[in-house]
């Protein structure tokens, strides 16, 4: 199948869009941002708007990632794509396999005259969404990376400094038998993604591959070798600490259990995204929130490396009318600003994706007035990313997501050991892989 035929074939309903004849040139952006984040998305279209009469972005909610995805696929069969999509992170080796399909922003900006500098952006969003030659494919927008949030008063109950959180994961089972046995909470800790988190995650933070080919930048013959000493010891220890107390499960894919456990002091910890870290204040106000950064086993590395991101990015999709591109670059160029570009920080918790943006996010005094706001940008640049520690670029990858949440229930309810289940997640997972390489 040729690189467009991905998209053309895909068997999927058709949408319709109209779009009213306007002076100005309309272009459609479609993403998966509602609630507040989604406001906030209108707000900064209605900016650029406001700042030009040329050009119109009219932001379309699509529903969830997977939502928003499918349907873009599906629009541009019946050749009624918008010219920008959201995209979350794992859907990167989807587009990347549609080249025809898409407009690489690097050569966006460069056709359309517009400045263009990817030095810009933090080194770790940068690697993800770049191609094997270094040119980055879709402009960053919303960048986020897992921490640890805790809850101070139950560590100060348990008679625990609630000022120094646990560094490794010796000192979170620690933390956790301490207050657990000291009545203070139920649960020493719980986690969202444990995909993400204690598994992708896991093996950035400890330098380990998780796949051939360079996680799978390499290429599409990659496999995957996560199924290591190192996660089978992890998942153990999860399944043995949950047997315990000291850990309860989150659920699947977001694990949308794991919030109202730390929220009700159920749980004393708790892994999520950074850019939950608004939710997280104005949900857990009966209590002090720290954040701090993901545990490690000192004893695999001295010095963990740096988180990996999640998020997404939004991607230029061909067929538009030549008129819209000139009006798509303009409005990536507005994004970029580094006063957009704190404000989104600062509204939503999602990290600052320019160095710019960070300095003045820094200038204006905001992580002094909300101390650990910069956390997870610490986390995720403090070391140069190594190949393991890049990223990582699959296809099929959300199917594979599922296959690991399958078997770490598998492995929770005592149907398989952490080896059994690990081991099954990656014969399951390759054939997606090659499925998706025979495909594409």
């Amino acid at each position: 199948m040729n690189k467009i035929a991905f998209f053309l074939s895909a068997g999927l309903t058709s949408l319709s869009l109209s779009v009213p004849a306007m002076a100005a040139t309309k272009i459609q952006w479609w993403h998966a941002m509602g609630g507040e984040n989604g406001a906030k998305l209108e707000q900064i279209a209605k900016g650029f708007n406001a700042s030009q009469s040329d050009y119109e972005i009219v932001p379309v909610y699509k529903g969830t990632y997977d939502e928003t995805l499918t349907g873009a696929i599906a629009a541009f069969r019946a050749n009624q794509q918008p010219a920008i999509v959201q995209v979350y992170e794992v859907g990167t080796g989807t587009m990347m396999a549609a080249q025809g399909a898409v407009y690489p922003v690097y050569q966006l900006m460069k056709d359309q005259g517009e400045p263009w500098d990817q030095n810009k952006f933090i080194a770790p969003v940068v690697g993800y969404y770049s191609d094997t030659s270094g040119n980055v494919l879709s402009l960053p927008f919303n960048s986020s990376t897992p921490i640890m949030y805790y809850n101070k008063d139950v560590f100060k109950k348990a008679g625990l400094d609630p000022e120094t959180p646990p560094k490794t994961w010796a000192d979170v089972e620690a933390v956790s038998r301490t207050i657990i046995k000291s009545g203070a909470a139920k649960c020493g800790f719980t986690s969202a993604w444990i995909s993400w988190i204690q598994t992708e995650n896991l093996n950035a933070l400890h330098d380990k591959p998780y796949s051939t080919k360079a996680n799978g930048f390499g290429g599409l013959d990659a496999e995957f070798t996560f199924n290591n000493d190192l996660t089978i010891r992890h998942w153990g220890n999860l399944k043995k600490w949950q047997d315990e107390g000291l850990f309860k499960f989150g659920g699947p894919v977001g694990g949308d259990n794991a919030p109202p456990m730390f929220y009700s002091q159920e749980c004393a910890m708790y892994m999520n995204s950074s850019a939950g870290r608004a939710g997280v204040i104005n949900n857990a106000k009966a209590f002090k929130v720290g954040f701090a950064p993901l545990p490690y086993y000192d004893d695999v590395i001295k010095q963990p490396l740096n988180s990996i991101i999640g998020g997404a990015t939004l991607w230029t999709l061909k067929g538009r009318p030549e008129e819209e591109y000139k009006g798509v670059a303009k409005f990536y160029t507005y994004l970029q600003k580094p006063e957009v570009q704190a404000d989104w920080h600062q509204f939503s918790g999602y990290l600052p994706i320019t160095e710019a943006a960070y300095k003045l996010s820094q200038e204006q005094g905001y992580y002094e007035k909300n101390p650990g706001a910069d956390v997870g940008i610490k986390q995720l640049t403090r070391v140069t990313p190594t190949e393991n520690s890049k990223g990582i670029r699959f296809g099929n990858y959300v199917q594979v997501r599922g296959i690991i949440d399958d078997e770490f229930a598998a492995l929770l309810g005592g149907k398989k050991t952490a080896k059994e289940a690990l081991d099954s997640v990656v014969a399951r997972g390759n054939e997606q892989l090659r499925d998706f390489e025979s495909a594409n």
